[in-house]
């Protein structure tokens, strides 16, 4: 199980990484014109998100204009303290000092420990049940299992990424939304 999985994100990612400019262009639009209406409808206070890697959709742009509607909004970025303990989610601004963890993806120097309502996270591979396949080490899943009360979860990917199944394991958290180029979906496995 653990090769098909591994099989199905590396397809994934090979997948996104070889979009086109344009394509991902197109892609992300559709994408954020979706996310929009759905942030509207959960209003969450706090959001966390995650900095784009490996030909993931950007958000910050999207973020940078969320925060400026209201400033009581909060958005924050995970942060692994240790591994294979939960990330905490350090908050962000545009102004934030940003170093790399050790992946190479930047994250706040400095900042606040928030506690998102709604977390953006990215996909890989993902199936119609909301499951999802990330890079492998589990933090999100043991991330979302030590938060009280749980966020409300929004997987955002690319089409590219969808699959019949992930092969989900009982520890794998499914996300309650989808939102990709083709639009938003309240999942199967959503609360």
């Amino acid at each position: 199980m653990d090769e098909q999985r591994k099989a199905l994100r590396n397809a994934a990612i090979t997948q996104r990484e070889a979009l086109t400019d344009d394509a991902r262009e197109q892609a992300n639009i559709a994408i954020l014109d979706a996310l929009g209406p759905l942030l509207s409808q959960h209003a969450p206070r706090v959001l966390g998100f995650c900095w784009p890697y490996r030909g993931e959709p950007d958000l910050t742009g999207f973020i940078a204009g969320w925060l400026m509607i209201d400033p009581a909004r909060r958005a924050a970025l995970p942060v692994v303290i240790a591994p294979g303990a939960p990330m905490i989610f350090r908050e962000w601004t545009t102004g934030s000092e940003m170093i790399p963890d050790r992946h190479g993806i930047p994250m706040p120097a400095t900042g606040d420990t928030l506690v998102p309502d709604v977390i953006l996270v990215p996909l890989n591979a993902f199936d119609s049940a909301g499951y999802r396949l990330g890079y492998g080490g589990g933090y999100f899943d043991r991330t979302l299992a030590s938060l009280t009360p749980p966020p409300i979860t929004i997987g955002i990917g690319y089409e590219v990424g969808r699959v019949d199944t992930t092969h989900p394991q009982p520890h794998d958290h499914p996300m309650d939304w989808i939102v990709t180029e083709a639009g938003i979906q309240h999942t199967a496995g959503a609360r």
